[in-house]
């Protein structure tokens, strides 16, 4: 399997290029602000063609980028109906600094041509690729994650999956909750039921920051320690 990931734009947004190998058709997971230039970049070096733009939640600086890259290579666009607005009218997904720092400048944002919505518990079979989508509100009402099977078939036998996380989970932390659309309890119920039932091998690669593992999180995270203990789970949490 083939990952190219690289930070994007002024929130160091994580957007990632996943293919079975080389010369291979690939999907594109959130292509936030000025992610364009970065897919295609990997995109010659790897000689690949996109199919799919893969969509963790309609927070700009996730999909920002998602119109031109469908565009440019004729990809379908995929997004959970709770957050598809979002696609035309990001400012409603926006905190009230973030909307102060672009009020300076002309955006116009559309759907993509073709836009197809995820359901929770789906299997997309995209690009030679199998994903499950889980359906993880809290950050955002359409928020998800996309799982991947790796193990042995890729040479490491002590990785299970991998979870293309969005900003549901990161390293050390949670993604915010206190943004239009988010809600802390919900966030909370997903954590409980989408993360912890999951392995320990399992690979975490967030949409902000370092990848992790399940395992690394169950252990550190002071969020999900909070929640197996049932203490308060009061701290500070990230994302756009």
């Amino acid at each position: 399997m083939l990952i190219a990931a690289f930070p994007a734009g002024p929130w160091g947004t994580n957007c990632y290029v996943v293919a079975t190998g080389k010369g291979s058709e690939c999907v594109v997971i959130d292509p936030g602000k000025d992610a364009s230039d970065g897919v295609a970049e990997v995109v010659r070096e790897h000689r690949l063609k996109p199919v799919a733009v893969l969509v963790t939640h309609g927070h700009v600086d996730h999909m920002w980028c998602v119109a031109p890259v469908a565009g440019t290579y004729d990809a379908t666009a995929w997004i959970h109906p709770r957050d598809r607005h979002l696609l035309a009218d990001p400012m409603q997904g926006m905190s009230a600094e973030t909307t102060s720092m672009l009020l300076g400048g002309r955006y116009e944002f559309a759907e993509p041509d073709d836009v197809q919505e995820l359901a929770d518990a789906q299997t997309l079979e995209l690009a030679g690729l199998s994903f499950v989508v889980d359906h993880a509100p809290g950050h955002t009402e359409g928020s998800v994650a996309f799982r991947t099977p790796y193990g042995e078939d890729h040479g490491l036998a002590d990785v299970s999956e991998l979870m293309f996380s969005g900003d549901l989970l990161f390293a050390g932390s949670i993604g915010r909750t206190d943004l239009p659309g988010g809600d802390h309890a919900t966030m909370l119920d997903s954590l409980r039921t989408k993360v912890l039932p999951l392995a320990d091998d399992v690979v975490v690669l967030p949409g902000h920051g370092e990848q992790t593992s399940i395992g690394r999180e169950r252990a550190t995270n002071p969020f999900l320690q909070d929640l197996l203990d049932g203490g308060p789970v009061g701290r500070t949490t990230r994302g756009l």
